[in-house]
Order: structure tokens, then C-alpha cells, then sequence
């Protein structure tokens, strides 16, 4: 049982796995055939040791640039600034936006000790300066501390004379963007305005 115990506190290490849904998910991977527990593992420590970020938007990926900073179809003189890498998913599955992304690992959090100097601005800062950039659309997630990054940032660009618009409000005050549906969030950037 030490096992089965041990197996069910490392699982609860996962965001939103709590002690049932561990003990649900322990049992169920005593169920599953070896080699599948084996491709399992596998993956897990495969995407932990070769995902890496990307030099230019910080974004994880296998290569370095990344595979969206390498597409030459993409919108040059556009970059998206989102919270973390799986926000770049959610955006992506929209097909709405051919931009650029910039990934700053987080948001403003006096409570959790993470100011602007613990996120990626400051190379947002620099890719901007050296580049032909019109618009950074700001998508952070519609929450106090998400919309003070938000501010924070477009306080730091505007001086630059680049246009500055926030992601519209068609997501739920709150939530993550993870968790909006692909129309929710496709009518959210349709709707952006400047900051």
C-alpha cells in the first residue's frame, strides 16, 4: 500500500488533481496495460527534458526559434503577449490570429511575491524596439492581477508608439483562457481594443 499511497500524493502535485481524482487516476494506471504506463512515463519525461523556451517569445518548443517565430506566413508587425505557453495553444486553435506571440510566464501577483521584473517584459520591451512592430495585442487572462499586467505593460510600450489593444471582454471575469471555448475566444480577439 506504501505504493499505491505514494503514487496518489505525487499525482495530487498536478494543478486541479485533488486526492479523489488522484486515487481515481492511480487505480486506473494499475489497470492499463505496461507499455501503455511505459509511453506514459515516457512522454512525461520527454516533453520535461526536450521542451525548451524560445529565445525570441519564450514560448516552449523543440526548436530554437520556435515553430510559430520561424513561419514566414506569419504576420510580422503583430505580437499577442499571453500569460503562459498553453494560452498560445488556446489562440491557436482559433485560426483567427497569424501573429506573433510573447509568453512572460506568469502575471503581476503582489500576494505570491511576482512583480514585473519575475516576467518576460523586459525582452517584450527589446523585441519591440528592434522590430516593426504595429500592434501588441494584450491577452492576459481577465482577472485584477491579469488586467494590472496588462496595464503595466501597455504603460511600458506606449511610449514607443505602438498601438496597444486588450483581448475583449467575451470571457468570463475570473477564468483562464484555457478554459474558453474556441468561439468565445475568436469573437474575444475579433473584439480587442486599445488600451
Amino acid at each position: 500500500m506504501a505504493l499505491l499511497k505514494d503514487l496518489i500524493e505525487k499525482l495530487q502535485w498536478l494543478p486541479g488533481i485533488g486526492r479523489k481524482s488522484a486515487q481515481r487516476i492511480a487505480f486506473y494506471l494499475q489497470k492499463m496495460e505496461s507499455a501503455k504506463v511505459r509511453e506514459l512515463a515516457d512522454a512525461i519525461v520527454k516533453a520535461r527534458t526536450r521542451l525548451k523556451e524560445c529565445s525570441a517569445c519564450h514560448n516552449l518548443s523543440e526548436k530554437d526559434p520556435c515553430e510559430i517565430c520561424a513561419d514566414d506566413s506569419r504576420e510580422r508587425d503583430r505580437i499577442c503577449v499571453v500569460e503562459q505557453p498553453s494560452d498560445v495553444m488556446v489562440i491557436e486553435k482559433t485560426s483567427e490570429y497569424r501573429g506573433l506571440y510573447h509568453v512572460i510566464h506568469g502575471k503581476i501577483s503582489p500576494i505570491d511575491n511576482i512583480g514585473p521584473e519575475d516576467l518576460r517584459v523586459d525582452t517584450l520591451v527589446n523585441r519591440l524596439r528592434n522590430g516593426n512592430i504595429a500592434e501588441v495585442i494584450i491577452a492576459t487572462n481577465p482577472t485584477t492581477e491579469g488586467d494590472v499586467t496588462a496595464i503595466y505593460i501597455a504603460k511600458l510600450i506606449k511610449p514607443l508608439g505602438i498601438t496597444v489593444t486588450r483581448i475583449a471582454r467575451g470571457l468570463p471575469m475570473g477564468s483562464d483562457l484555457d478554459l474558453a471555448d474556441t468561439t468565445t475566444l475568436s469573437r474575444a480577439l475579433e473584439g480587442r481594443r486599445e488600451l
